[in-house]
């Protein structure tokens, strides 16, 4: 019995393409994120503050969200607490890409419905892991 490992440096490919809502208000993280993500195989729409977050959730329909937590608009947290409100959002995941490097800041988000919690900045081989990790746990 061969074990196959995920390469990583090669795009993911699986039968449905994902959608991954990303907000993040600062432009470089923005584009770096979104063209890397979209290298991995994932349709990816891009949100620089939070004053549409929730019209796009209903347009777009992601799979998945990576959200940022200092937003020019608004908390991020605050975003967090809405989603979770909602049942038809509180399934889907999101994961809090931020610069808040603090044991509390992250304890609040987890708290609050994240799932997972990177500080920038971050090795995006290990945020493919998490997103993939979301997407096999969802859908045993």
């Amino acid at each position: 019995m061969r074990a196959q490992l995920l390469n990583i440096d090669e795009p993911l490919r699986s039968n449905k393409v994902r959608r991954i809502l990303l907000v993040e208000d600062h432009y470089l993280n923005r584009m770096l994120l979104s063209d890397y993500l979209s290298y991995c195989g994932y349709n990816v729409q891009s949100l620089s503050e939070g004053s549409t977050f929730f019209s796009t959730i209903e347009q777009f329909q992601p799979d998945l969200m990576l959200l940022d937590l200092k937003l020019p608009d608004v908390d991020g947290y605050s975003l967090l607490k809405q989603v979770q409100q909602k049942p038809e959002l509180s399934k889907i995941p999101i994961i809090v890409v931020s610069a808040f490097a603090f044991k509390a800041d992250q304890e609040l988000a987890l708290s609050l419905g994240a799932r997972h919690y990177f500080v920038k900045p971050l090795k995006l081989k290990d945020l493919i892991f998490a997103i993939e990790e979301q997407f096999t746990c969802r859908h045993r």
